[in-house]
């Protein structure tokens, strides 16, 4: 089809110059099958919603500062069968962000726990909620050097604004001053306003201790896992597999040209 000068100004106007990508395709399907000016019409319109909802979603996982190739599709769940799948699939419906509940996922390393936190919140980017993944670790850094630009709370309203806050690795590294304080804070600012979801590989019975701090580490622990879904992942570690393969490969190769 010869798009006509003019039309293809009026789209852009209108800001739907996304119809041209599909206006070709269409007009000849719309030829072939007959199709009234009002199905014609329908059909371009759904590729542009088509289009922009794609947009927003990407636009939306770039924000949240997530892996693209970290879904639930793509995650193994025959690899660590223990894995209660049904809990996981439950939690992908995203209702637990709903009603403003957090997720703890904790487990040894290299069992995909981060994998699980990201593929979840890969969900709920495509329910058009507002994510952000973070370190944990990175968080707190972060949220201190706040102190030093004044920029202190501003840095603070951004971790308290997503619908879901992803803190990865809690308990990797110890808690300094004013870390427990500024965890707290966290916890307390999003505690029945919004959702987090905590990966670890420390047993919950060690969190406290993390605190150094008692009295921060009962109030914060209570608020974060009062109501809370709490996922334990057991079994082998995929990095560990996967250095165990790469070095019987690399073996193989020695062995072969000996």
């Amino acid at each position: 089809m010869n798009q006509h000068p003019q039309l293809i100004l009026q789209l852009k106007r209108l800001r739907l110059s996304g119809v041209l990508e599909t206006l070709d395709v269409r007009n000849a399907q719309a030829v072939d099958g007959q199709w009234t000016y009002t199905e014609f019409l329908m059909r371009l319109l759904e590729d542009e919603i088509a289009r922009r909802d794609q947009k927003q979603l990407a636009r939306r996982i770039r924000r949240a500062a997530i892996n693209t190739t970290k879904t639930l599709e793509a995650y193994d769940f025959n690899f660590n069968p223990q894995l209660n799948r049904q809990q996981i699939l439950d939690l992908a419906t995203c209702n637990f962000i709903h009603r403003k509940r957090n997720v703890l996922i904790c487990g040894p390393t290299g069992v995909g726990k981060t994998h699980l936190a990201q593929a979840l919140a890969h969900q709920a980017c495509r329910q058009g909620l507002r994510v952000l993944f973070v370190n944990t670790y990175k968080m707190l850094q972060h949220l201190n050097g706040g102190r030093a630009d004044g920029t202190f709370e501003r840095r603070m309203q951004s971790y308290l604004r997503p619908d879901l806050l992803v803190l990865d690795d809690f308990g990797l590294k110890p808690l300094h001053p004013p870390a427990p304080e500024d965890f707290y804070d966290v916890i307390s600012g999003r505690y029945e306003c919004g959702s987090i979801l905590l990966t670890s590989n420390r047993d919950l019975t060690e969190w406290p201790q993390l605190f150094n701090a008692p009295l921060l580490a009962s109030a914060g622990l209570d608020r974060l896992t009062h109501n809370a879904h709490v996922v334990i992942v057991k079994g082998r570690s995929y990095r560990a597999h996967g250095d165990a393969k790469t070095h019987v490969i690399q073996g193989g190769a020695q062995i072969d040209n000996a």
